[in-house]
C-alpha cells in the first residue's frame, strides 16, 4: 500500500496533504507523520506478510481500549481489513530507545504505564499464548523451508521445560502489550504512552516486564528499578522468577519472528542477523545462574 492510496482512503476522516508527510521509524510497518488541519497524525501502513500472523480485529479492540484508558495515544481511524491505522501525533514527546532508558525516571514512567495497562478492567479480545505463537511461527517457517539458527533444538528443549512449568502454575491474565520495544514507548517527560498493539492479548503481566528489559538491554540494577517501581516496593520472588524466564522465552519467539521477516524479504534491516543475535542472547541467558535460580523458584511452587 502506498501513502497516496492510504491518504485517499482516509480523506473523509483526515484532511491531509501529501507534501508534508515525513517517514518515521518502524520495523514491520511503514509509518508517516502527516500534517492535517486538526493537528499532526501518524499514518501506519501495514507491512508485507503481516496478514499471516496479525489479528487485526483483536488489535483494533486493544488499540481503542488502551486509548480510552490514556495508556495508548488517541486512535483516529482503524481498518480491520488490512490494519491501516491513523493515530494522533503526540507533540513534545520522545520516541524511546535503550539509551533513553538510562534515565531511571523514564524506567519508572515505563513501569507506571505498564501497570496501568495491566489494570485496565476490560479484557482484550484474545489471550496471548506463547507456546502456540512459537508453534505458529515455526509452522510458517517450515512451510517456507526456512533455516533455523544452529543449536535451536537445544534451546527449544529448555524453553519447553520453562513453558511446562509456567503452564502448571497459571496466574491471572491481564491486558498486556506483549511487544514492548523501547520504540513503542513515547515519553513527554511527565507521561509515558505505550503504542502498537499488534501482538497484544490477555497474558501474564511479567512477560511485558521481561520483554521490555531484554529490548532495553537492562542491567540487573535497572531490572531492580523497573520491578520495584512496578510493584511500588519489593517484588514477589515468584514474579521475579517469571520475569527472568520470560526474558529468555521472548528471545525464542522474536528470533523466529525475525526469520519470518527475513523470509518475507522485509528490507528494513538484516533480519537474519537480528534473529541469530536474539537466539544467541537467549542461549547465553539460559546458561546463567539467574535463569537456573528462576526455574528452581518456580519448581518450588
Amino acid at each position: 500500500m502506498e501513502l497516496e492510496d492510504a491518504l485517499q482512503r482516509i480523506a473523509s476522516i483526515v484532511d491531509a496533504s501529501l507534501s508534508p508527510a515525513t517517514r518515521l521509524a518502524g520495523l514491520t510497518n511503514v509509518n508517516y507523520r502527516v500534517s492535517t488541519a486538526d493537528g499532526d497524525v501518524v499514518v501506519r501502513i501495514p507491512g508485507r506478510g503481516t496478514a499471516e500472523y496479525i489479528d487485526r480485529h483483536a488489535e483494533e479492540i486493544a488499540a481503542l481500549v488502551t486509548a480510552q484508558a490514556g495508556v495508548n495515544v488517541p486512535v483516529r481511524f482503524f481498518d480491520v481489513t488490512d490494519g491501516l491505522m491513523v493515530t494522533q501525533f503526540i507533540d513534545n514527546s520522545t520516541t524511546m530507545s535503550p539509551a533513553a532508558f538510562a534515565d531511571q525516571g523514564a524506567i519508572r514512567r515505563a513501569a507506571d504505564v505498564m501497570r496501568r495497562l495491566h489494570h485496565i478492567p476490560k479484557p482484550f479480545a484474545t489471550d496471548f499464548k506463547v507456546a502456540p505463537v512459537i508453534a505458529d511461527f515455526k509452522s510458517i517457517l517450515a512451510s517456507k523451508r526456512a533455516p533455523l539458527p544452529e543449536g535451536f533444538p537445544d534451546v527449544e528443549a529448555k524453553a519447553d521445560v520453562a513453558l511446562a512449568l509456567l503452564a502448571q502454575r497459571p496466574v491471572a491474565l491481564v491486558p498486556s502489550h506483549c511487544d514492548p520495544l523501547c520504540e513503542n514507548f513515547l515519553d513527554t517527560g511527565e507521561t509515558m504512552y505505550l503504542i502498537d498493539y499488534e501482538y497484544s492479548g490477555n497474558f501474564d503481566p511479567m512477560w511485558d516486564l521481561g520483554d521490555f528489559s531484554v529490548e532495553a538491554g537492562f542491567t540487573s540494577e535497572q531490572d531492580d528499578v523497573l520491578m520495584h517501581a512496578y510493584f511500588d516496593g519489593t517484588p514477589p520472588r515468584a514474579d521475579v522468577a517469571r520475569m527472568v524466564i520470560y526474558k529468555a522465552l521472548c528471545d525464542v519467539l522474536w528470533s523466529l519472528w525475525g526469520i519470518v521477516q527475513h523470509i518475507n524479504d522485509n528490507p528494513v534491516e538484516d533480519f537474519w542477523a537480528y534473529a541469530v543475535g536474539r537466539f544467541e542472547r537467549c542461549r547465553s541467558l539460559m546458561a546463567t545462574p539467574a535463569y537456573a535460580a528462576a526455574v528452581a523458584e518456580l519448581e518450588k511452587l
